[in-house]
């Protein structure tokens, strides 16, 4: 629901063959993306109203609520003229599966749940923590904030109740003599794995992204000229290799030794045994890799239609 989950996760390739085994994949969207051309042997597409549009039920207009990174819960209302009136709201499509799936085995008001989102709400404050008195809470301006232990209560969940500090040793990559660190990043117009546009105004990138942004003296070292093309290509300890084809190079004063480049398009370069030793999350942000300089005939379609350009500006991302 509401994102590319194809190019969501690592080692590209073997999520798409993955995904090719599904008996049925079914995505729920407001914008085609990769996922919807990587199915099962029956797949369904089923366009969904985006929040920026009013959604209108049997009870009248309704809203959604999110959190934001401050743990503040708040409502979020469409304004807009919906794209099509046979557009159906995400929880419409939930509810409406539901009662087709399940019919008369499940005894959830999935009926009232369409036709009035504040009923869905009143549940939550049943057995969610924080979320009591859920409606009325969300309708004053501003929302409300979640539950925090150490900020309202001084309370920490610690064997001495207090708060606990440690001091660890600093640990960094070691980075082989001719190779680079890479991260990977969004571009401003993009949203995680939905990418709405070609161009980043944070970094000065215009109508395209297959780009890599490299120190000059880092790139002069290796022979790379602004505008030279050039394979991506990790290396990890057990001595595979994944390779991400035709990727622009782009001075850029990132720090010494170390690259940058969006993903989803670098995801294929991450394995999915490559994870972070305490959070389990991909290696994204730390991959050892090499560049291979490559012909310009390797450009992207993308970047045959319309010239990738390099306009630096005061911002730095």
């Amino acid at each position: 629901m509401g994102g590319n989950f194809v190019s969501a996760t690592p080692d590209t390739e073997v999520t798409e063959a993955a995904m090719r085994r599904a008996r049925l994949t079914v995505h729920v969207s407001t914008k085609l993306n990769r996922s919807h051309v990587v199915t099962g042997a029956q797949a369904l597409i089923l366009p969904t109203l985006g929040r920026t549009e009013r959604d209108t039920q049997a009870s009248g207009d309704q809203f959604v609520t999110v959190e934001d990174s401050m743990g503040i819960v708040h409502a979020s209302r469409g304004r807009l003229e919906p794209a099509s009136a046979q557009l159906l709201s995400e929880p419409a499509i939930v509810c409406r599966l539901a009662r087709r799936v399940l019919g008369k085995r499940s005894r959830t008001p999935w009926e009232e749940f369409e036709r009035d989102y504040g009923l869905v709400r009143d549940r939550i404050a049943r057995v969610i923590p924080g979320f009591e008195d859920f409606n009325a809470r969300v309708s004053a301006p501003g929302g409300f904030a979640l539950p925090h232990g150490p900020r309202d209560e001084r309370r920490f969940p610690t064997a001495t109740g207090k708060a606990n500090f440690t001091a660890a040793q600093v640990e960094f990559p070691e980075v082989p003599e001719g190779q680079l660190l890479l991260q990977t990043l969004r571009s401003h117009d993009q949203y995680n794995t939905t990418i709405y546009g070609l161009d980043d105004r944070y970094r000065g990138i215009r109508n395209g992204r297959r780009v890599v942004l490299i120190h000059p003296e880092d790139a002069r070292e290796r022979g790379l000229a602004d505008g030279a093309y050039a394979d991506l290509v990790s290396e990890w300890r057990d001595g595979s290799e994944r390779r991400a084809p035709g990727f622009r190079v782009v001075h850029y004063p990132t720090a010494r030794g170390c690259a940058a480049a969006y993903y989803p398009e670098t995801n294929v370069l991450v394995p999915l045994d490559a994870t972070a030793d305490s959070s389990n999350t991909p290696a994204s942000k730390s991959m050892v890799i090499r560049l291979e300089q490559t012909a310009p005939y390797k450009r992207s379609l993308r970047e045959l239609i319309g010239k990738t350009e390099h306009r630096p500006n005061n911002r730095r991302g």
